[in-house]
């Protein structure tokens, strides 16, 4: 029976809710529609509003003082590697080992600490300070509720008393039911006027001490971090002066595959191609002084250069100068030489391989063409994206110091002739991915 009897208060209580809820929506559409008046109350409506508006920020807040925690670990982690990575290069027999190590240590619980404060200090608070909004939040949903339940309470007496049949005991019963309905709307409405304007006026403090407290603890960890760095730079100082003097050999490697001076290094390329190795001539055996002589190169400034390049025939041994002809001696008698075969970008402003800086068809500073031997995927804007085959006219870089050891600029012979517009279609690219054509 107890069984049944709790089956029964549980069915009633849902029954009742059911009921609430649909006299609720049905107080709701008659107020859209105009067929029954709101209470309104503008002052509790901006308390709201600006509720609303607080929870906003105080929720961006959190999450973006959690992105910057999250910052300051990966900062942690980054620097921990450097760290670990100057213990490794750093040799056992260089003076200021174990101070650097020591540095590496303290910079670790630097930044173990200021995250941890920061936590603490900051985040924590945050996380308070946004706890106490679903509560209010919740009750100022049940404040609504309670209010049209009074809206519905009150006009339900209403009609009963303007009705023509008055039935006193259903007029008592429903001023009854609008009383408690008064009451329980004034309770909740009081208590969140008392607590939203002291809510939203917090905000103001609130706001001052997170910040104060992130600056002050960013500004110890900086002044902190200084005087270790300064401390590093001291140790680094003084290896210097002592091992600075040191000069060390280093040897030269036969392969491309060492990385340019400059700022770019080119990729190597495959293995066995033409251009992943320069085509090298060792010469044993001394020349004859003519023929030395001729394979000398002139002065650009000889005007037999100029008609050989564009051309014409060459010179006769006979004719060479007085001091051309001293230097192929000399060159005939000197030990052997490895010769790198080069090539010469212009000769007299005439361009070798048959183009031209004035032709019309080629672009302002043409120096010569070169066929790429391989693919080559551009790893940055400046640079170009090459397929095997492609054909690419070099020319001169604007500012001869940008240019990188092992690089050429140049704009491809397909986009050059499609658009004629050199800022467009020019870039750098790794000259020993390409092979001279012309």
């Amino acid at each position: 029976m107890a069984e049944m009897g709790s089956k029964g208060v549980t069915a009633g209580k849902i029954a009742s809710n059911v009921q609430k809820k649909l006299t609720r929506a049905q107080e709701k559409v008659l107020q859209k529609l105009g067929k029954a008046d709101e209470t309104k109350d503008e002052q509790f409506e901006q308390c709201v509003q600006n509720f609303n508006k607080q929870l906003t920020e105080g929720t961006r807040l959190q999450k973006d003082l959690r992105t910057y925690l999250a910052s300051v670990k990966a900062m942690h982690e980054a620097s921990k590697k450097l760290n670990e990575c100057l213990q490794e290069v750093y040799e056992p027999d260089w003076p200021g080992r174990d101070e650097a190590n020591k540095i590496a240590e303290n910079n670790d619980l630097l930044w173990l600490d200021y995250h941890q404060k920061l936590v603490d200090q900051a985040l924590l608070t945050m996380d308070t300070y946004l706890g106490q909004f679903p509560d209010i939040k919740s009750r100022i949903a049940k404040r609504g509720r309670k209010l049209v339940d009074y809206d519905s309470a009150r006009h339900h007496y209403e009609s009963l008393q303007t009705a023509k049949k008055k039935d006193e005991a259903k007029i008592a019963k429903a001023e009854e039911e609008l009383i408690k309905a008064q009451k329980v709307f004034e309770e909740m409405n009081v208590d969140l006027q008392e607590e939203l304007p002291s809510l939203w006026n917090s905000r103001v403090g609130f706001y001052v001490n997170t910040f104060q407290s992130i600056a002050g603890l960013e500004e110890n960890f900086h002044k902190e971090m200084s005087k270790l760095n300064q401390n590093l730079n001291d140790v680094l100082v003084s290896l210097e002066k002592q091992h600075g003097s040191n000069t060390f050999t280093v040897k030269a490697q036969p392969s491309d595959n060492a990385p340019a001076k400059g700022n770019k290094s080119p990729s190597p390329p495959p293995d066995g191609s033409p251009a992943a190795t320069p085509e090298i001539r060792v010469n044993h055996e001394p020349e004859p002084s003519a023929a030395a002589g001729a394979a000398l190169p002139k002065s650009p400034s000889q005007p037999a250069e100029a008609s050989e390049v564009a051309g014409g025939t060459p010179p006769a041994a006979g004719a060479q100068e007085p001091g051309e002809t001293a230097a192929s001696e000399a060159a005939s008698s000197s030990l052997p030489a490895v010769v790198v075969e080069t090539f010469s970008a212009t000769v007299n402003g005439t361009v070798e391989g048959g183009g031209g800086a004035g032709r019309l068809d080629l672009p302002p500073g043409f120096m010569f063409k070169v066929q790429a031997q391989h693919d080559y995927v551009a790893t940055d804007t400046d640079e170009l994206q090459l397929k095997a085959g492609d054909v690419v006219l070099v020319i001169p870089f604007q500012n001869p110091e940008e240019q990188d050891e092992g690089w050429l600029m140049g704009v491809k012979e397909s986009d050059w002739n499609q658009h004629k517009e050199l800022e467009k279609c020019r870039g750098v690219f790794p000259e020993n991915f390409t092979e001279r054509v012309q």
